[in-house]
């Protein structure tokens, strides 16, 4: 049995002060790893089934043998393991803009650290998604110019629930529009949601992708058993 609360480590950023638990949820009778900004709670890996199916649903809507993919927002990692699983990816970067994170990982202090380092084809890049989502120059710094055959983001709460104000104009119609010139033609942008459905949020990605659709991801909550509806919001570029 773990102890009740064990503190990893804690850091300030330019978004609050990081920090890194391990805590024993005697009624579940597990250990929980759980990052919090500030009071608030960032993710957990108690709750994983969305950000697991971002990345399955991603690469299901994209086409091609050979996928070359972008993930915004490693966290604890259950995203980019779950692009990773498909034999069609040919290159996954993972762009984090909190370098303890970055680091949680590199140093295997986070459990799915050493698998994510494993794979050759994974590569994390300590940078801030949306800024180099509004560059002409693309995500990858290394390679400007760039087109990605699907782009998955899992950074704020909802597009309505923000960890910082900053990333406001990434959710506009405008900013979104950006984005999609980052994609090859036909290439799949994909998005968690904390809530539900959102048809206006929908609509927005139609107008500026061209084809866009939600994917409720429902799972038992397991301290009381009501149904949890999260959401994978998906959106395809029509070619132009």
């Amino acid at each position: 049995m773990g102890r009740l609360l064990e503190e990893l480590d804690y850091r300030p950023t330019p978004i609050g002060a990081l920090s890194l638990r391990r805590r024993r949820e005697a009624r579940l009778d597990v250990d929980v790893i759980e990052i919090k900004l500030g009071d608030e709670h960032l993710m957990s890996d108690l709750f994983t089934e969305s950000e697991v199916a971002l990345g399955r649903l991603g690469i299901e809507a994209a086409a091609g043998p050979k996928l070359d993919v972008v993930v915004g927002g490693l966290g604890l990692g259950y995203t980019a393991r779950a692009v990773l699983e498909s034999a069609r990816v040919a290159e996954l970067m993972v762009v984090e803009y909190l370098a303890p994170v970055v680091e949680w990982h590199s140093t295997g202090l986070l459990p799915l650290g050493a698998e994510l380092s494993a794979d050759r084809r994974c590569r994390i890049v300590q940078a801030d998604f949306f800024a180099l989502a509004a560059d002409e120059a693309g995500l990858d710094p290394d390679k400007p110019g760039r087109h990605f055959d699907a782009v998955l983001v899992d950074i704020d709460h909802s597009p309505d629930a923000l960890l910082d104000g900053a990333s406001a104009g990434f959710y506009t119609t405008d900013g979104l529009h950006t984005l999609s010139r980052h994609l090859v033609d036909d290439g799949v942008f994909g998005l968690w949601s904390n809530d539900g459905p959102d048809e206006v949020f929908v609509a927005r990605l139609q107008a500026a992708f061209g084809a866009a659709w939600a994917e409720p991801v429902r799972f038992a909550n397991p301290y009381n058993g009501e149904t949890v509806t999260q959401t994978i919001y998906l959106a395809r570029r029509t070619a132009r």
